[in-house]
């Protein structure tokens, strides 16, 4: 069973994966710093070029902590059919989340998939892999060193990257 131990994690996950320009940013800050190949270069180019992540783009607004959305109507379905689950730790200070068996079945079908859906697997896979094991704390710091996302009215939705993002590919040579 796999687990996403805190809210603060999944938020930040969450706007990565509502956010392709910032996870661009994310994928050639990380092959700048020797932690991803260079290959990289050309995926974050094609998440600011590829039809589906402007499709699947949902902005966030920003609140006192970041990026935060509430997630309760999103993720009732998924314990509804048995796919995911959340438990509260006790206490009550902190929701932790679990993929369930039928939901890891569910994710490995999406990503065999040749529909439009095979995309969220696939994104999923670069988000983790920017996050790294970092918490919710050192992933909502890495978001704030953004001047826009930091820069942003609470309440009001965080503004995109994407000029700058493509500014970055063309000093790689890689045109978006």
């Amino acid at each position: 069973m796999r687990a996403i131990r805190s809210e603060l994690r999944l938020q930040a996950l969450d706007f990565w994966l509502r956010n392709p320009d910032y996870l661009a940013d994310e994928l050639l800050t990380e092959v700048e710093a020797g932690r991803l190949d260079r290959s990289f270069i050309e995926v974050a180019s094609s998440l600011l070029s590829a039809p589906e992540p402007t499709l699947r783009h949902y902005p966030m607004p920003r609140w006192l902590f970041g990026a935060y959305e509430p997630i309760d109507d999103a993720f009732a379905p998924l314990e509804a059919y048995g796919l995911a689950m959340m438990r509260r730790t006790p206490g009550g200070h902190r929701n932790q989340y679990f993929l369930l068996p039928d939901g890891a079945a569910a994710g490995q079908d999406l990503a065999a998939a040749t529909s439009a859906l095979a995309w969220y697997p696939r994104q999923v896979e670069l988000v983790l892999r920017v996050a790294g094991n970092q918490n919710g704390s050192q992933l909502k710091a890495r978001q704030y060193q953004q001047a826009a996302y930091a820069g942003t009215e609470l309440g009001t939705a965080i503004a995109p990257i994407a000029d700058r993002v493509r500014q970055r590919l063309q000093a790689t040579g890689q045109e978006s």
